[in-house]
């Protein structure tokens, strides 16, 4: 099954959203090869994640495809004009709303300045930012369980909190992306 996800299997929520699919079989090109860091799965699983996470939520195609691409300025040799060229401008400002700015060298630094990006853009990013560390609490929680030490996860969980705290503000504290991300890090709280 595994191996049916990465070639020319297309998720049931893509059912009806070209961009959505165009953008998976995009993300799935540019992530060829790349594993993420932490546990060493393919890197694609990530932004599938997220876009699914989007499309349960009920985000247009626009939106979805852009939390299927949002990690492709920041891990891939892609740059905006592209993603502009072939998705649309939409698409394209949605993913740099999304992307850290690399030119800032300090990881805490820039992870307030992408919070302050996101707190500032469109309502899409922020759903997009949302939704991504939706994902990124799920892995935390499941590294958690299988043994990876507390103290090392306490960098990532300030940012988490705070990313909560930039989506409640931007998408109100009852939205369903901003409930899911509450339960997500309280049920990571549970394991501590």
């Amino acid at each position: 099954m595994a191996t049916a996800l990465f070639h020319g299997f297309e998720p049931s929520f893509a059912d009806g959203r070209p961009l959505t699919r165009a953008a998976l079989e995009f993300a799935r090109e540019r992530h060829a090869g790349q594993l993420r860091d932490d546990e060493r799965a393919p890197f694609v699983q990530h932004p599938q994640e997220v876009a699914a996470v989007l499309a349960l939520a009920g985000y247009p195609d626009e939106v979805v495809a852009s939390g299927a691409l949002h990690d492709v300025l920041e891990s891939t040799y892609t740059g905006a004009d592209e993603l502009e060229h072939r998705f649309g401008p939409q698409v394209a400002a949605l993913v740099q709303a999304v992307s850290e700015d690399a030119s800032i060298e300090e990881p805490e630094a820039r992870k307030s300045a992408l919070r302050e990006q996101v707190a500032d853009g469109p309502l899409g990013a922020a759903a997009i930012f949302a939704a991504d560390k939706v994902s990124k609490v799920r892995e935390l929680r499941s590294r958690l369980s299988c043994g990876l030490p507390a103290n090392q996860a306490e960098d990532k969980l300030d940012h988490y909190r705070a990313s909560l705290a930039t989506v409640q503000r931007r998408l109100g504290p009852r939205h369903p992306l901003v409930e899911q991300l509450r339960v997500e890090l309280e049920l990571l709280d549970m394991l501590g």
